[in-house]
């Protein structure tokens, strides 16, 4: 079986590869062409008894003198894109290329088309798309939707440039549309100009790598006032907006190494001859946990991308207030990463998320002790899950069982919002199943 899928593999790279290269160069009336030269060479085959032939000939004299014509297109460009720095998955992304002419004519007549990196997966993770893809075509279950095509990453219309004199520039505004968060890169961009007679296009590369980072899509939350009580937290408001700790002054004390010299007490050290410091009193404020699991047996789960983008939701609202929020999820390792009150931003949580990857290879045990070693300093916690099996159910009574608030979101396919609450049974406003293609409308019954 696995020859098959590898010869599957090799024809659908050599067929991919050949219909973008189709796509770029030919016209649509060049392609009707293309397709009335199949048409009358397949039944032109008898020339004594049908005339088709005479049609094929001078189909096939169309093309060829588009072909010959195209060779003689050899400008040179250079380009230069003004690109964001972030983009949102499903949201256009507009920006900039400035076009120059470095030839001593004028150019006219061109077109901007851009290059992206090649999309075509290699073929360990062509193969695990598709045995996922054909379990869940197998499955039979209602309104279970078809994976769309993860690697994708976006679809770019081309845009025609204005005519450009001898070492002249022009702008051309273009805009993509990201179907996936992650790294989009370019490679570079084609500058192509049809034939006389309309049918294919010649192209000149030019060189242009750059990258975007695409964030995760996000939802509009309820307002959500999440539970939790302040808590201390060791070190105070270092952790907070403010440079150094609390503006409350307590004492004064003996320098100890690592103190910062801002909180030197120049006079106390001028009488005493030794450094003094001044001493401020810890903070006590909430602080919540964003819980995200990524434990998944398919290498490109529509739960998981939709799991990540309802963190992304919750990440934007919860650092709009005053709290510390804490995302905590396993991939090659685990990772926990705290913004809020000055020590991070959400943009800076956004690009950790959009980076987020399926872990197959590590137990959800992982992220249960990941929690559990950092809960002590947590006031509440959001658990967005992939599922609502007994390892996961055991891990949020764990929690109720620590006296730690909790609000579990359950991504599911379709069908599935009747689950059973479990241990939050006797608290069913703090459980919600989000189901695909219903994410907004659940997250907006949320009333926690």
């Amino acid at each position: 079986m696995r020859l098959i899928y590898k010869l599957i593999y090799r024809i659908y790279h050599v067929t991919s590869g050949s219909w973008h290269w189709s796509r770029r160069r030919f016209t649509p009336a060049g392609f009707c062409v293309a397709g009335a030269l199949l048409v009358t060479g397949s039944v032109g085959l008898d020339v004594e008894n049908a005339v088709t032939y005479q049609a094929f000939s001078l189909l096939l004299g169309f093309l060829i003198l588009a072909f010959a014509v195209s060779w003689f297109f050899r400008a040179r460009f250079s380009v230069q894109r003004s690109l964001p720095r972030l983009g949102t998955a499903g949201q256009p992304l507009g920006y900039r290329v400035r076009v120059k002419n470095l030839t001593t004519r004028t150019q006219s007549g061109l077109t901007l088309l851009e290059n992206l990196a090649d999309t075509r997966p290699a073929f360990p993770d062509w193969i695990e798309f598709q045995l996922a893809e054909s379990r869940r075509v197998r499955s039979f279950h209602f309104g279970e939707r078809r994976l769309a095509n993860p690697f994708q990453p976006g679809t770019i219309r081309e845009r025609e440039v204005p005519p450009l004199p001898p070492q002249g520039e022009g702008e051309v505004r273009m805009e993509i549309l990201p179907l996936h968060r992650g790294v989009l890169r370019f490679t570079g961009a084609a500058l192509a100009r049809t034939d006389p007679l309309g049918l294919f296009r010649s192209c000149v590369t030019v060189p242009a790598p750059q990258t975007v980072l695409i964030l995760p899509k996000r939802y509009l939350l309820p307002p959500i006032a999440l539970s939790g009580a302040m808590k201390y937290q060791e070190g105070g408001v270092a952790l907070a907006a403010n440079v150094g700790r609390s503006d409350e002054f307590v004492a004064l004390r003996d320098y100890r190494r690592g103190d910062p010299l801002r909180h030197i007490h120049w006079r106390s050290w001028a009488k005493a001859g030794r450094p003094i410091v001044k001493e401020f009193e810890d903070e006590f404020f909430v602080r919540h946990a964003l819980v995200l699991d990524t434990f998944t047996a398919e290498p490109h789960s529509e739960i998981l991308e939709e799991a990540v983008s309802v963190a992304a939701s919750f990440a934007c609202t919860v650092l709009t207030q005053e709290s510390l929020l804490d995302l905590l999820f396993v991939g090659a390792e685990s990772y926990c990463f705290t913004a809020g009150r000055g020590l991070g931003h959400v943009d800076r949580m956004l690009e950790i998320l959009a980076g987020v990857r399926a872990c197959r290879d590590q137990p959800f045990p992982a992220l249960e002790h990941l929690v559990l070693s950092h809960i002590s300093a947590v006031s509440g916690c959001v658990c967005v899950l992939l599922a609502w099996d007994e390892a996961r159910r055991e891990f949020v009574k764990k929690l109720q069982t620590i006296g730690v608030p909790v609000l579990v979101l359950v991504v599911a396919a379709p069908g599935r919002a009747g689950l059973d609450p479990g241990p939050l049974r006797d608290e069913p406003h703090r459980f919600q199943v989000l189901e695909l293609g219903r994410i907004e409308q659940d997250l907006a019954r949320l009333t926690e």
